[in-house]
C-alpha cells in the first residue's frame, strides 16, 4: 500500500486503484467501514498492519486501526436483509412470532410491541457492549469473536446493541431484527452471520401491579433490598415476581404457538451481564431438549443510561435460524443463504402459519481432506482467523471444520495442528480433484497470511 493506493491480489493477476474506489467497487457503498489489507479478497488485521487512511461511507469516515478485521465476504451479507424478503423462512417465522405479540398484546387497540427491523448492523463498541454493563474484559469483546471495522466501530454482535437507544427514545415495548456478526467455528450449526429477534417490554407502577385497591402498599423500588441470585438490588420483591411470572408467561405461550401446544418446557438459570435473574428456555424436541432463547429481568442500571427511572422491565433474545432449522426441520444453516429455486418454491405462497417441512432437494457426497501445520514463534495464529481464511476462499463449499490432533512438539518447540475440512456443497457434487485444488491453495495461503509450516 503507497499513497493511497490499495493492492487487491485476485490469484492469476492483479491490480492497484484508489482506496475509497476499493471500497465503493467491492461494497457498492452498503456499508460504513473500509478493511485494514487486502489479500484475496481478504483482511487478516491480527497479522497485517492495517492502512491508516480515513474513508468516507455515507458520509461517515472511518479510520483503520489495529483492530480492523472485518472481511469484504462479511461485508457482501450486509443488506441482504434475509428476514424481510418475502418467501423466506427467516421472514415467515419472524412474521409468526410478530403476530403473536400482535394478538397478545395491545394498548387501545393498537400493537403494545414496535417492530424495528431495518437498523443497520454498524455500532459502536459503546452501544454494543458499554451500554449493556459488559465488562471490559469479556470474551464477547475479543477480535478474535467479532468482527472490527476499528477500535471503537464492529458489526453488531447481537440485537441488544439497540437496546438503550430504542428505549431512550421512548419504545417501553419493541421487537427488534436485523442480522448480527460473529467469528465462530465451521459447521451445520454456525455461520458468521444470523439473524436474532430481541424483545423488550417496560412497565410502570400502574401498569405491573395494576390498580388493586390498596396500590399505595405496593412499590417498584426498595432501596434496602439487596442483590441476589434471585433478584437485584433496589427493585422490590413484589415487582420482580410479578415481572418473572409476566416474562416467563409471555415465552412459554410464544413456544407453544410455535412449536405446539402440547411442547414441554423447562427454565435454565443462567447468566447474562445485561439481565437478571437470567434464564434461558429449552423445549424437547424428538427426546432431546433444545435451548431457543435467553431472557431475564433487564438490569436498571441499564435503564437509567437510557433515561427511564420511573419503569422496571423484561427483555428476550432468539436467533432465527436456530428456530427455523427446528420449525421447519432445515438441516444445515447454509440453506438460508441459497438462492437455489429447489429451496425457495418451498415456501413460495405460504404464510406464518403454514406447516412446511423442508425437503432436501438431494443429499450430496462429503469429501475430507486433513491439513496440519506447525506455528511458528513469529505467528500470530488464531483459529477463528483460520475458519475466515476458508469461508473466504471456498464459500458455501466447506461443511464443517474440526480441529482432529493438536500438541506442542518438543523437539521443534512448536505448536501443532490438525484440521479436517469437510467439503460438500448444496447443490452439487464436488469433484475429488477440484477439493484438492481448494484444499492446496488454503494451505499456500496459510503459509503466506500466518506464516506457518505445513506439514506434509
Amino acid at each position: 500500500v503507497k499513497q493511497g493506493v490499495v493492492l487487491i491480489n485476485k490469484g492469476a493477476g492483479s491490480k492497484s486503484v484508489r482506496g475509497s474506489l476499493v471500497m465503493k467497487q467491492l461494497f457498492n457503498g452498503a456499508i460504513n467501514g473500509r478493511k485494514a489489507c487486502i489479500y484475496g479478497y481478504r483482511c487478516y488485521s491480527q497479522n497485517v498492519k492495517p492502512v491508516k487512511l480515513d474513508n468516507v461511507i455515507n458520509g461517515v469516515s472511518y479510520k483503520c486501526d489495529s483492530w480492523t478485521n472485518v472481511t469484504p465476504k462479511i461485508i457482501n451479507h450486509v443488506g441482504l436483509n434475509l428476514h424481510s424478503k418475502n418467501h423466506h423462512p427467516l421472514k415467515l417465522l419472524k412474521d409468526r412470532i410478530v403476530s403473536f405479540f400482535n394478538m397478545k398484546f395491545r394498548k387501545w387497540n393498537n400493537p403494545l410491541f414496535a417492530v424495528i427491523d431495518n437498523l443497520p448492523p454498524i455500532v459502536t463498541v459503546k452501544h454494543c457492549f458499554d451500554d449493556l454493563l459488559i465488562p471490559v474484559d469479556h470474551p464477547s469483546r475479543k477480535k478474535s469473536d467479532c468482527y472490527y471495522l476499528n477500535a471503537n466501530h464492529l458489526m453488531r454482535t447481537h440485537t441488544s446493541a439497540h437496546q438503550v437507544e430504542l428505549i431512550s427514545m421512548g419504545f417501553d415495548g419493541f421487537l427488534m431484527v436485523g442480522d448480527v456478526y460473529r467469528r465462530d467455528e465451521i459447521d451445520k450449526n454456525h455461520y458468521p452471520v444470523f439473524h436474532q429477534m430481541e424483545g423488550v417490554r417496560l412497565f410502570d407502577k400502574c401498569e405491573l401491579f395494576g390498580n388493586p385497591l390498596n396500590a399505595d402498599e405496593f412499590s417498584l423500588f426498595d432501596n434496602g433490598n439487596k442483590r441476589n441470585a434471585h433478584h437485584q438490588d433496589g427493585i422490590s420483591v413484589e415487582a420482580h415476581k410479578l415481572l418473572e411470572a409476566n416474562l416467563k408467561k409471555t415465552l412459554v405461550s410464544l413456544a407453544k404457538d410455535v412449536f405446539g401446544p402440547n411442547v414441554e418446557h423447562r427454565w435454565v438459570e443462567t447468566y447474562f451481564p445485561f439481565t437478571h435473574p437470567s434464564w434461558e428456555l429449552e423445549i424437547e424436541l424428538n427426546g432431546n431438549w433444545t435451548e431457543i432463547l435467553g431472557c431475564g429481568v433487564i438490569e436498571q442500571d441499564i435503564l437509567k443510561k437510557a433515561g427511564v427511572i420511573d419503569k422496571v422491565g423484561w427483555a428476550f433474545g432468539l436467533g432465527l435460524e436456530r428456530m427455523a432449522m427446528k420449525v421447519y426441520s432445515i438441516p444445515d444453516i447454509r440453506i438460508f443463504h441459497s438462492t437455489d429455486k429447489g429451496f425457495l418454491c418451498q415456501f413460495e405462497g405460504k404464510t406464518p402459519f403454514s406447516k412446511i417441512k423442508y425437503k432436501e432437494i438431494s443429499k450430496f457426497p462429503p469429501c475430507s481432506n486433513d491439513i496440519s501445520f506447525f506455528v511458528n514463534s513469529d505467528s500470530d495464529f488464531c483459529p477463528n482467523d483460520f475458519y475466515d481464511l476458508v469461508r473466504d476462499m471456498t464459500g458455501e463449499m466447506v461443511e464443517q471444520v474440526n480441529l482432529v490432533d493438536s500438541f506442542f512438539h518438543p523437539k521443534h518447540q512448536k505448536q501443532s495442528y490438525c484440521y479436517r475440512i469437510t467439503y460438500r456443497h448444496c447443490e452439487k457434487t464436488l469433484l475429488q480433484e477440484e477439493v484438492n485444488k481448494m484444499h492446496e491453495a488454503i494451505g499456500s495461503k496459510c503459509e503466506q497470511i500466518f506464516k506457518v509450516t505445513i506439514r506434509k
